[in-house]
């Protein structure tokens, strides 16, 4: 049977999907829960009855592909609860989205950021910190996971002059996704913000250290739930205070995820999203002459055509361009990766052949 759950589990999320999802480790007699956060191994868990903090099952972790099948924050798990307070988790239940990037510039593999999701607000502050390229790395990503994105500017009020220019720069790059200019200072705009978190809805925060996103949180909130710093006078960011990702749950409903600030974002497996982000750029090549169009020397190039136009900007095709080449490569050295995998699975095979046949 489904489990019957207090208002702790429904106010994080959780939903008839998930407790169908559920029923075969509830007659197992394990216990739904969410994870809040991660600290030196462990994962602190919501449940029904409180927080719990909970260790990987040794099968689990053997079972585990790849990192990022491994629990995150944000993932509803299935718990073995063996004393008060303290459990180990047996399973991951299906991920509705999943916010992933490529770690460092030699690994091939997915770090996973948040899981199940609804909303991604994508955190840039005036005047310093907005970067429209920057901002389609993340629009890609978050296009990918399956989550909605949403650009928030912070900080207007130290840029008041430039903000209809910032704004222009940033809708034209954030086609079709709501903007929202908020001051951090008097709370204006932040208003808007609430729309995204009913019915217990789910919102991340991404962007770089020191623009506001702890800010953000406590005046949702309505308090001071997450330590902030004043911004440095050099450069208009405030100083580094999140150091883990960490669900909070709001008394006005709904949950946010705060996330530390990112240095950068390296894509991974983004292909969906990137169309996604550039339909402009796909739109004009949808009208070259030749399906096959490389937008070289080809006759008939609309993308040319566009860029000579100026209906595209060069900076914005480079960008398309450059992101391009990085997935490729990323596909390169995953393919590299799996045929190395398969000569050492053909190794092993061939000694075990040998010895049986010794």
């Amino acid at each position: 049977m489904q489990p019957t759950l207090s208002s702790t589990l429904e106010s994080v999320g959780w939903s008839d999907e998930l407790a169908a999802a559920f029923e075969p480790y509830d007659a197992a007699g394990l216990v739904p829960g969410r994870i809040s956060s991660q600290h030196r191994g462990l994962s602190v868990v919501l449940t029904e009855d409180g927080e719990a903090r909970a260790d990987l099952a040794g099968k689990f972790r053997h079972d585990a592909l790849e990192a990022r099948d491994l629990p995150a924050v944000g993932d509803w798990v299935a718990l073995d609860i063996f004393e008060p307070g303290r459990g180990r988790i047996e399973a991951v239940l299906p991920r509705t989205s999943v916010i992933s990037r490529k770690p460092r510039f030699l690994e091939v593999k997915a770090q996973v950021l948040a899981a199940n999701v609804d909303v991604v607000f994508l955190v840039q502050a005036l005047p310093l910190d907005v970067n429209p390229r920057r901002l389609e790395r993340y629009l890609a990503t978050v296009w990918e996971s399956g989550a909605s994105p949403v650009v928030v500017l912070t900080k207007t009020d130290l840029a008041p002059d430039e903000l209809p220019t910032l704004l222009a720069e940033v809708e034209a790059v954030a086609m079709g996704v709501p903007v929202h200019p908020v001051c951090n200072v008097t709370g204006e705009g932040l208003d808007a913000l609430h729309a995204y978190l009913t019915e217990n809805r789910t919102v991340v925060l991404l962007g770089s250290s020191g623009v506001g996103k702890s800010t953000i949180v406590n005046r949702l909130a309505g308090e001071e739930l997450l330590a902030t710093q004043e911004v440095r006078d050099d450069d208009q960011k405030g100083r580094h205070t999140t150091t883990r990702r960490q669900l909070v749950v709001l008394p006005t409903g709904g949950v946010v995820l705060d996330t530390p600030g990112l240095r950068e974002l390296q894509l991974w497996n983004v292909g969906d999203g990137l169309q996604h982000t550039f339909e402009d750029v796909d739109g004009f090549a949808a009208q070259c002459r030749f399906n096959d169009c490389a937008h070289g020397s080809e006759p008939g190039c609309a993308v040319r055509a566009a860029l000579v136009s100026g209906e595209l900007p060069r900076e914005r095709w480079d960008s398309y361009v450059k992101l391009q080449r990085e997935l490729h490569a990323l596909e390169v050295r995953q393919d590299a990766l799996l045929r190395k995998e398969q000569v050492r699975e053909h190794k092993i095979r061939t000694k075990a052949q040998r010895k049986r046949g010794r």
